[in-house]
């Protein structure tokens, strides 16, 4: 390890890994994780407690993961008190950690352009890296980087465009995006991904989506519309319907819920794609209800939430069964008028044909609403990963 020296009193934090880097400042922020960018090592003061080289000593530039990519619970810091605020998987989030991004997600509803607010995130920059298609999740992060005053470098199809066409690993990709940006949105295709890009990154990386694994910011949007729709979260009743096993989106989504009481879940899916083992057993170890019904007409007429996902054809390699799962279960005016009056149907969208068009017009119809949450939701978590949560940046106000 090596020794970072500082200045008597107020001045520059000087790098003193290699001789030829001696002059190269430091961010507060990487000196509070221990993390020299030149020698990508982990940098250990002079003088220092036991508890602070334990906390700094996981972060290391390997390929193991590190501590705080796992749930918020770890060590008893709540995600909104990490120094390090990567969002990986949705059982990071406690209560609390939801509370505070759904009260910011609020605050971002009411900024307008000209706003002071609209400039906090001014001289930042964030990289969208997306291995995989995306719409909504890649527009809805840049546009809320954006309206925070934020600047955006992307790459389109990262995988074809990127030099990972040329064999570059994802741990070198973020290692080498890390100097450009301050905090890096990844989709990719592999489950496990987010984890990999956590472990080497001395940044904050955010999930939108690792192959069929999670969807965390998906299901922080999911949750914060449940509560806007139904007006409350414990005791709800919800039906998810469709591809449950190689949806991302409701895997987190029942993980999410799960830590509100009196949730049952139905799911509803063709035989081919039903929910994993692994969700059931999560549910059941939470106490959580849940069942596999086949009548969606009777799950209408009973839940709080009917929570659409389309058939998942891009992860199926045998065609035939995905022609069986696909148009089984069809959300349509027959549904419709099975569903409960102050009951929403709620899709993370794109849809194909799972739900009918003439479905749209319905005020229950709530999935266009919950894409929209989907930005500020983004725009919460952008503000607090890179700003922290008193808005004065997440490591002593420095980037």
């Amino acid at each position: 390890p090596c020794h970072i020296t500082t200045k008597t009193g107020p001045g520059p934090v000087i790098c003193g890994c290699r001789p030829d880097r001696n002059n190269m400042l430091l961010s507060e922020s990487r000196v509070a994780r221990g993390v020299c960018p030149a020698a990508r090592n982990v940098c250990v003061p002079p003088v220092v407690s036991r508890a602070t080289r334990r906390r700094l000593a996981p972060v290391r530039a390997t390929a193991s993961p590190s501590p705080q990519v796992a749930p918020d619970t770890e060590n008893n810091i709540p995600w909104h008190q990490l120094k390090l605020k990567h969002v990986l998987a949705s059982e990071q989030f406690t209560k609390e950690s939801l509370n505070i991004i759904f009260d910011e997600a609020m605050k971002m509803e009411k900024i307008r352009p000209g706003m002071p607010e609209a400039r906090m995130l001014e001289g930042y920059i964030m990289s969208t890296l997306f291995y995989e298609p995306s719409t909504r999740t890649r527009l809805s992060f840049e546009s809320a980087m954006t309206r925070l005053g934020g600047t955006v470098i992307s790459t389109e199809s990262a995988g074809e465009y990127s030099s990972a066409a040329k064999g570059e690993t994802l741990e070198d990709t973020i290692r080498t995006v890390e100097g450009y940006a301050d905090v890096i949105v990844l989709r990719h295709f592999q489950e496990g991904s987010a984890r990999r890009a956590a472990s080497v990154a001395s940044i904050p990386i955010l999930n939108a989506g690792d192959g069929p694994g999670q969807h965390p910011s998906q299901a922080l949007l999911d949750v914060y519309t449940i509560k806007r729709e139904v007006g409350r979260l414990d005791n709800i009743k919800i039906g998810m319907v469709g591809d449950l096993m190689n949806g991302r989106t409701v895997r987190s989504l029942c993980k999410v819920m799960s830590l509100f009481p009196g949730l049952k879940v139905y799911f509803v899916a063709p035989s081919v794609v039903r929910m994993k083992d692994d969700i059931k057993e999560y549910l059941t170890q939470r106490g959580v209800q849940w069942s596999e019904v086949d009548d969606l007409a009777s799950v209408a007429a009973d839940v709080d939430v009917l929570y659409q996902t389309r058939i998942q054809k891009e992860r199926f390699t045998d065609l035939q069964e995905y022609a069986k799962a696909r148009g089984k279960y069809i959300i349509d005016e027959s549904i419709m008028r099975a569903l409960r009056k102050d009951a929403v149907v709620l899709h993370p969208l794109p849809r194909v044909d799972e739900i009918t068009v003439d479905v749209d017009a319905d005020p229950r119809a709530a999935y266009f609403r919950q894409a929209r949450n989907g930005l500020y939701i983004r725009m919460a978590l952008l503000k607090l990963a890179i700003l922290g949560l008193n808005g004065g940046g997440a490591n002593n106000g420095q980037k």
